[in-house]
């Protein structure tokens, strides 16, 4: 079996214990991976304090050396994206296509945030003493920990790693225990493109021994974490520990509404795209499909045909279409969140069932919800499952699409300008795609609100969450100061 390990102060080590990994398209163990424990967790955090604290050459660089270190290491990306999507391939099931442009595009996030470092400006205040001038500098919040999930992992990273980079902070990354094997290779580019020792650390271990150490750590100021809510609500209360800010990118229950002067077809190849790519495992998946009632039955056609024909097989062939589920507890999850809706009265359009074979796979599926309270609705399934509803007026879209405790992406397809502006008013999400879904720019930042999370990714808002502000005062009068208790 291959062999992966830790990255700390700059080494490689092995971790206080080692576990299997296994590949979601065999069911078998297919690496070794590093398990760190609380020990692993303290030398890396002391590492990254030290470099950010300990007057070393990070502390001492400019934001422009800072930037071109960002710089070489997305070159080094954009050269070893065989490598890292094979990885991601072969540890998540991700299918080999995906990962190798969206790792192609995570080297442009990199880009930004090289080209953003030195542009984090202060500011000089008009402030009200005619004998003082005021800056604002920004400056890094500090140690980060940030703690990714396994899916779309590179990316997750980037959005968490550059712009703390940027903002000059250091950083803690915690890889997911299920597919870390691309984190943990990304680490050796890290360290071929030069950063000093405990800039970037990475590891990987569980959540008891290995997350709850990281995200309570005294020396830890800020915490970014993707995943769900209920280990978001562990994190924070593992902050109130050492009152570290916290941004947390969590879970969706994304409608995308169709309006009957919408074009289904590109409505219908949108849908698909927003739920069946990535085997349904993205937190933006479009897993509700809320559609105008005279149109539904046509709209329902096309989706089926399409879902019908996607490729399912080895994640590492170009010709598949949908692998794997990442662990076969997610497919058991799901199996059980569609059998609870068929027994709430949901019909099975297309799919609900794993095929037959060796794998965690489960095929694309549609499940007519019209009528019913299934528990596919409002319950994240994190998989190729889509319920359908839907409505007559845009005033019961707009409440249908805000039904639930989510708030992180929508989709809106519709000719009618006029309606697309009401409705993204209306919508409560982070992010809102009027005729498209799906598309992302280190440019543009993204986030939710509600159980979908709190804080931005991505764009300038990102790299200003990893500074604090610092109010500098100066007199500029060369007469004494008067005696305060002198009264004049």
């Amino acid at each position: 079996m291959q062999q992966f390990q830790c990255y700390i102060d700059g080494r490689f080590s092995n971790g206080e214990a080692r576990f299997p990994s296994v590949d979601p398209a065999t069911g078998t163990a297919w690496a070794e991976m590093p398990e760190s424990r609380e020990a692993d967790v303290d030398r890396a955090v002391e590492a990254a304090h030290q470099a950010l604290h300990g007057g070393g050459r990070w502390a001492r660089m400019t934001a422009t050396q800072r930037g071109k270190l960002l710089y070489r290491l997305a070159d080094l990306i954009a050269a070893g994206v065989p490598r890292l999507a094979e990885l991601e391939t072969r540890d998540t099931g991700k299918i080999i296509r995906e990962t190798s442009s969206q790792i192609a595009y995570v080297a442009d996030y990199y880009r930004y945030y090289a080209g953003l470092a030195d542009k984090i400006e202060g500011a000089f205040l008009p402030i009200d003493k005619p004998d003082m001038d005021v800056w604002l500098r920004r400056e890094p919040v500090g140690v980060v920990a940030a703690i990714v999930p396994w899916n779309s992992q590179l990316f997750l990273a980037a959005v968490k790693i550059g712009p703390a980079l940027a903002a000059g902070c250091t950083i803690v990354v915690k890889a997911s225990e299920d597919g870390p094997a691309p984190l943990l290779e990304f680490a050796r580019l890290v360290d071929e493109a030069g950063f000093p020792p405990g800039v970037v650390n990475v590891i990987t271990g569980f959540g008891a021994t290995c997350g709850a150490a990281l995200t309570a750590h005294p020396k830890v100021a800020h915490i970014a974490f993707t995943g769900g809510a209920e280990t978001a609500r562990h994190i924070v209360r593992s902050s109130a520990e050492n009152l570290a800010s916290t941004s947390l990118e969590l879970g969706g229950k994304s409608p995308l509404i169709v309006f009957a002067d919408a074009d289904l077809e590109s409505a219908a190849n949108a849908q698909v795209a927003g739920i069946f790519a990535a085997t349904g495992q993205s937190c933006v998946a479009a897993s509700r499909l809320i559609v105008e009632r005279s149109v539904k039955d046509r709209f329902l056609e096309i989706l089926a045909a399409k879902a019908e024909a996607i490729r399912i097989g080895s994640p590492l062939s170009m010709e598949t279409e949908v692998g794997p589920l990442a662990t076969e507890r997610q497919r058991r999850h799901i199996e059980t969140l569609v059998a609870a809706s068929l027994d709430a009265g949901a019909k099975v359009v297309t799919g609900g069932s794993a095929p037959a074979g060796e794998g965690y796979f489960y095929r694309p599926t549609i499940l007519d919800c019209d009528g019913t309270s299934a528990p596919s609705l409002d319950k994240e399934f994190f998989g190729p499952v889509l319920s359908v509803i839907s409505f007559e007026t845009e005033a019961e879209a707009i409440e249908l699409a805000n039904s639930t405790p989510y708030g992180l992406a929508s989709g809106i397809f519709t000719q009618n300008l006029t309606r697309a502006h009401r409705l993204m008013k209306a919508i409560r999400a982070g992010i809102v795609w009027v005729n498209t879904y799906r598309a992302v720019s280190p440019i543009a930042p993204f986030g939710g609100s509600g159980l979908s999370g709190d804080g931005r990714e991505g764009g300038l808002a990102a790299a200003l969450g990893y500074t604090r502000t610092k109010t500098v005062w100066l007199r500029t009068s060369d007469d004494p100061i008067p005696d305060p208790f002198v009264m004049r």
